[in-house]
């Protein structure tokens, strides 16, 4: 990753040696109103930058060395990293600055402006997960203000990582080594998860499955080889797949306690007087621990790409990016900590993290942060308030044990 020098801009310049950051409802307010939308479709991915420079800016006023890294081959998206403290075994609370497209058309609001109602923030990344980072940051205020003069210093550091494309490609998080938070030992990843603690969740293969036959005039059938037929026959084959997986794995502490095959779109043909020659199934499938995804993958590829062979039409199944590993921490001792910090028992959830990358990396990894996970991806999407004072104190008895 290219690194890049901490932006002096406007941000930083908003903020005076005695007032270290914005309150709470500010700071969601302004990431909430900086649109960082990623897509694997181009025409709605955008960069993150506005939302790392604002983070950035809090950051640094409030004494944390912040390190901004580029992502290769992602103009515009970038990570960042900022450190409060020094020495190792410390603590990365973690989170990503990018949101999911949206239908503004379906919003009751101006899901770019926070609108209070009923106990609730509604504005796009309020839940998932632009609240969070303010969140961190006022818990951590006092802390840092204690550092700045020199009273009760950090024994371990604290890290905050602010990722990219985690919505999409996981680019960001992709793009770390153990060089970047080799300081840290604990990671907490604050996806909206209620403040339960979570220690497991399904990982997910996005898929397209390709059909290709020969395109002529529809009078003549026979000199055509028709793609949109033969995708009758490949849906059929997913379907069977689907409940192979179903049968044949099963994990009973999931509320789905199975893997899942979704089909998601279908896209082909341009005119109903031609032979259809290309038709693309896209899918996911979220795999149990346990499971392989490489494997998954390689038994129905074979599947796809033995049919139709012999009827002009060739069929194919191809990954839309790299898989997402399941996640599994079954005994920690950051865990027994969230869940009595918490009141909660730890749960598992079948959407997908930055989680495998973070353990995989070295990092003893638990999910947990503000927001219910039904209301991310949604119109009118919204935090509700009850969730901030809770959050904020977890924060600050996490630093206190493992920073202090």
């Amino acid at each position: 990753m290219n690194e890049v020098n901490c932006p002096q801009n406007s941000e930083l310049s908003k903020l005076s040696p005695m007032n270290e950051a914005p309150t709470i409802k500010e700071m969601v307010s302004e990431l909430v109103a900086t649109p960082s939308m990623s897509s694997t479709l181009p025409e709605y991915d955008l960069s993150n930058q506005g939302v790392i420079n604002k983070l950035a800016g809090w950051l640094d006023n409030l004494g944390f060395a912040v390190t901004i890294n580029e992502i290769p081959g992602r103009p515009g998206k970038s990570n960042l990293l900022a450190t409060l403290g020094e020495g190792r075994d410390g603590l990365l609370l973690s989170g990503h600055t990018d949101t999911v497209p949206l239908d503004e058309d379906r919003w009751h609001s101006d899901p770019f402006s926070i609108k209070e109602e009923s106990d609730r923030w509604y504005g796009l990344g309020t839940c998932d997960m632009k609240s969070f980072f303010s969140l961190v940051i006022n818990a951590v205020i006092p802390i840092a203000r204690a550092q700045k003069h020199g009273r009760k210093p950090l024994t371990h550091p604290l890290t905050i990582l602010a990722s990219a494309d985690e919505e999409s490609s996981m680019s960001g998080v992709r793009a770390l080594n153990a060089a970047d938070i080799g300081q840290s030992r604990y990671a907490i990843i604050g996806e909206p998860t209620s403040l339960r603690p979570i220690n497991r969740h399904k990982g997910i293969m996005l898929l397209r499955a390709d059909i290709t036959g020969q395109s002529g005039h529809s009078s003549s059938p026979d000199k055509g080889a028709n793609a949109l037929d033969a995708s009758v026959q490949v849906i059929q084959e997913l379907i069977r797949f689907r409940d192979y997986l179903k049968q044949t794995y099963q994990d009973a502490r999931f509320e789905v306690n199975y893997p899942t095959l979704n089909l998601g779109c279908i896209h082909g043909g341009n005119n109903p007087n031609r032979i259809c020659d290309q038709v693309t199934i896209s899918l996911d499938i979220r795999t149990l621990p346990g499971m392989q995804n490489r494997n998954i993958y390689q038994e129905l590829a074979t599947k796809i790409t033995n049919l139709r062979q012999d009827t002009g039409v060739s069929c194919s199944l191809a990954l839309l990016h790299d898989p997402i590993a399941p996640f599994s921490n079954e005994e920690s001792q950051l865990l027994d900590t969230l869940e009595t910090l918490a009141g909660s028992s730890a749960g598992s959830v079948a959407f997908a993290t930055e989680a495998p990358f973070l353990s995989g990396l070295g990092l003893e990894t638990i999910i947990m942060g503000p927001g219910s996970i039904d209301q991310a991806h949604q119109p009118d999407e919204y935090i509700d308030l009850n969730q901030i004072e809770p959050t904020v104190a977890i924060i600050r008895a996490l630093v206190e044990k493992y920073c202090l």
